[in-house]
C-alpha cells in the first residue's frame, strides 16, 4: 500500500507539473522564422497566386495597415490589367518622396511567377514586425519601398489559367515565323491534363537521336555518331494549328520586356525580343515613367526565375562599370551569398551570358542606381546541394511521390502518328515546392532588406570655426557617410546623371567670400576652391562608401551660421553654430 501510495503522488505531483508548464508555456503561434507571431494578416506562404489573388493580398495589408501602405496605378498591360505599385512606408513620419527609396519588382517574365510573392512577403514580413523588430521599424519609419509584383499580369495568368504552355512574353500578338499571322500555332495540351509536356517517337533503330536510359526509362539520352538512337525528341506537346509543316512555332506574344529598356538597347536581329524600340511595349514605358519620376529610389531588385543567382551587371561585354562601385556590389553580394545558401554571385555578361537592354543595366547605367537581378530557387536546394544523375527524378519519387513527373504515354498525332508524352510538370525546377516556398520568399526579402540598409546614411561632424580677423571667419563642416552604399555613385558621377548633392551656408548676417572642398584632413590649407557662388557647392561624387568630406568656408560677419547638406539619394542633414 505504500508502494501505491507513492505511486500515486508522484502522479499526481507530475500531471501538476505538466499543467503548471502549460499555463506558463502558453500555446503560441509561432513565425517560420522562429520567434511568437500571430500575424495580422494570415497569409498561406506555401502556395502561389494568381495576378488577381496578388492584388487581393496587397489589398489585405492596406486594409489591416492603412498608415503604412499606398498604392499607385503607374499604367496598364497590354491585355488592360492593372500596374499597381505599392509604396511602402510609415506615412506619419513624411512623405515618401522625402526618404530614400529602394525599387522591387519582379515578374517581368510571365512564368517566374514566385517574384511576386517574394515581394507581397517582404511588404508583409516587414508589417508584422514593425512593433517586434527595430530593423523593421527603422526602414519603415526612415525608408520606403516602391514595390510592384508583377511587371508582367498578362503573362503570368496565362501561366496560371491558359493549359498552352508557360508565358515567358507578354500578350501582345507577335509574328514569330513571319507568315503574316500572329500566334496562330502555339503548344497544344494533345491528352488534356492541362499540361505541355515534351513528345517523343520510337523510330527504327539506329535512325533515332537519343536512347533510353537502361537505369531509368523515364531519361533520354542523346547518343553520338557511333551509337544507334531508336527515340527521336519532337518538343512541346502540340500539333501543326496553320498547316504549314511546322509545329509550335508562333506561340502567343514572343517579345521580351526585360531585352526593352533604353541602356545598350539593341535591334531584335541582334537581341531577340528587344521590340521595335526601347520602351516601346505599354508596361516598360509605365514603370520607367515611374522610376524616373522618383530620383529618391537609391537601390534597386529584380527578381526573376531560376537557377539560384545573384546578378549585377553589365550585361555587355561593351560596358564597363566603375571600380569603386564593383567594390560595392562586390560587399552586398557576398553577404548575400549567406542569406542566400545555394545562390551564386556572377556578373551577367561574364558569367551567363549577353543581355542587352535588361531592367537592371538600365537602372544603373541610365540613372546611376546599384542593382541586382535574384534568379529565384535552385535545384542544388532538392537535396541539399549534393547532385547527381538521378536527383531530379529521385525527388520526384522519394519526396514529391511521383507529383512533378508525368509517365511517358501513348498518344495518335495527326503528323507524327503514334508518339509518346511525358516529362516534368511546369512548376519543377523553375519554382520552388510547395514545401520550400516561405524559405525562398524569406531570404530573397531579406537580401532586399540587407541592401536598403546599405543605402547612405549621413551624419554631421560639429562646425570647427577658426577665428582670422575681428569678423572673418573660417568655417569647416564634415559629413560621414556610415553605409556601403555612397550618396551618388560613381557611375552618376562618371556620367553627371541627376543632380549632384549641394553643400550650402547661410545666416542673415554673413557674407561668404570663399569656399571648396578640404583635398587632404592633414594638411587643411590644401582647398579646391570655387569660382563662383561659394556659398553653394556641388559635390558630383557625393560622400563615398564609409567615407567623408569635409568642406571649408571663409565668411566675414556675425551670428548664427547653418550649414546644409542635401542629397537625392540621402536624408539631408542640417548643422548649425554660432559665431562668436
Amino acid at each position: 500500500m505504500k508502494y501505491l501510495h507513492n505511486t500515486a503522488v508522484f502522479g499526481y505531483i507530475t500531471l501538476l507539473s505538466i499543467i503548471c508548464v502549460l499555463i506558463v508555456f502558453e500555446p503560441a503561434e509561432l513565425s517560420a522564422q522562429g520567434g511568437r507571431m500571430n500575424p495580422k494578416v494570415e497569409i498561406p506562404w506555401n502556395r502561389n497566386y494568381d495576378y488577381q489573388e496578388i492584388l487581393d493580398i496587397m489589398d489585405r495589408l492596406h486594409e489591416a495597415y492603412p498608415q503604412f501602405i499606398s498604392f499607385e496605378d503607374v499604367g496598364h498591360s497590354y491585355e488592360g490589367r492593372v500596374l499597381r505599385v505599392m509604396v511602402l512606408t510609415n506615412k506619419e513620419t513624411g512623405s515618401d518622396r522625402d526618404k530614400v527609396a529602394m525599387w522591387v519588382d519582379g515578374n517581368i517574365h510571365g512564368n517566374e511567377i514566385q517574384c511576386a510573392e517574394t515581394i507581397v512577403y517582404l511588404a508583409w514580413w516587414l508589417l508584422e514586425h514593425y512593433d517586434s523588430s527595430e530593423r523593421a521599424k527603422n526602414l519603415l519609419d526612415r525608408r520606403v519601398f516602391y514595390l510592384i509584383p508583377s511587371l508582367n499580369p498578362d503573362g503570368r495568368d496565362y501561366w496560371f489559367h491558359d493549359n498552352r504552355g508557360s508565358a515567358r512574353t507578354g500578350k501582345k500578338p507577335y509574328d514569330n515565323d513571319r507568315d503574316g499571322l500572329l500566334d496562330e500555332d502555339p503548344s497544344d495540351d494533345l491528352d488534356g491534363d492541362g499540361e505541355i509536356l515534351q513528345m517523343r517517337k520510337k523510330v527504327p533503330a539506329g535512325t533515332g537521336t537519343h536512347r533510353l536510359d537502361p537505369d531509368d526509362p523515364r531519361v533520354m539520352i542523346r547518343v553520338t555518331d557511333d551509337e544507334k538512337g531508336d527515340y527521336v525528341m519532337l518538343g512541346s506537346e502540340g500539333i501543326d494549328n496553320d498547316g504549314d509543316g511546322r509545329v509550335n512555332e508562333d506561340g502567343h506574344g514572343g517579345y521580351d520586356m526585360n531585352r526593352n529598356w533604353p541602356s545598350d538597347w539593341q535591334p531584335s536581329y541582334v537581341q531577340g525580343g528587344a521590340g521595335d524600340y526601347p520602351l516601346c511595349y505599354p508596361e516598360t514605358r509605365s514603370v520607367a515613367t515611374f522610376v524616373m519620376d522618383h530620383s529618391n529610389i537609391a537601390a534597386s531588385q529584380s527578381f526573376h526565375h531560376a537557377g539560384g543567382m545573384i546578378l549585377r551587371g553589365p550585361g555587355s561585354k561593351a560596358v564597363t562599370y566603375p571600380r569603386a562601385d564593383i567594390r560595392i556590389y562586390d560587399e552586398l553580394a557576398q553577404k548575400g551569398e549567406s542569406i542566400l545558401p545555394f545562390y551564386r554571385y556572377l556578373v551577367t555578361a561574364e558569367d551567363l551570358y549577353q543581355v542587352h537592354g535588361g531592367f537592371k543595366g538600365w537602372i544603373y547605367e541610365g540613372l546611376g542606381v546599384l542593382s541586382f537581378t535574384n534568379e529565384l530557387w535552385s535545384r542544388s536546394q532538392y537535396y541539399g546541394g549534393k547532385s547527381g544523375k538521378g536527383d531530379q527524378l529521385d525527388f520526384n519519387d522519394l519526396v514529391m511521390l511521383g507529383n512533378i513527373y508525368v509517365d511517358w504515354h501513348p498518344i495518335q498525332h495527326p503528323l507524327y502518328g503514334e508518339v509518346e508524352i511525358g516529362g516534368f510538370r511546369r512548376e519543377h525546377g523553375r519554382l520552388a515546392p510547395s514545401f520550400m516556398i516561405e524559405e525562398l520568399l524569406h531570404r530573397n526579402a531579406m537580401f532586399c532588406v540587407n541592401h536598403l540598409e546599405e543605402a547612405a546614411d549621413l551624419e554631421a561632424e560639429p562646425l570647427e570655426i577658426e577665428k582670422l580677423a575681428d569678423d572673418m571667419w573660417r568655417i569647416k563642416a564634415s559629413f560621414r557617410n556610415k553605409q556601403v552604399i555612397p550618396t551618388r555613385s560613381a557611375m552618376a558621377a562618371q556620367k553627371k546623371i541627376g543632380l549632384p548633392d549641394r553643400v550650402s551656408i547661410h545666416g542673415d548676417d554673413i557674407e561668404v567670400l570663399a569656399g571648396g572642398r578640404e583635398l587632404d584632413r592633414w594638411r587643411p590649407e590644401r582647398v579646391s576652391p570655387v569660382e563662383r557662388s561659394p556659398e553653394r557647392l556641388l559635390l558630383e561624387s557625393g560622400v563615398p562608401s564609409r567615407g567623408r568630406v569635409t568642406l571649408v568656408w571663409i565668411v566675414r560677419g556675425g551670428g548664427e551660421v547653418t550649414v546644409e547638406y542635401k542629397a537625392e539619394k540621402a536624408d539631408d542633414v542640417t548643422v548649425v553654430a554660432s559665431l562668436d
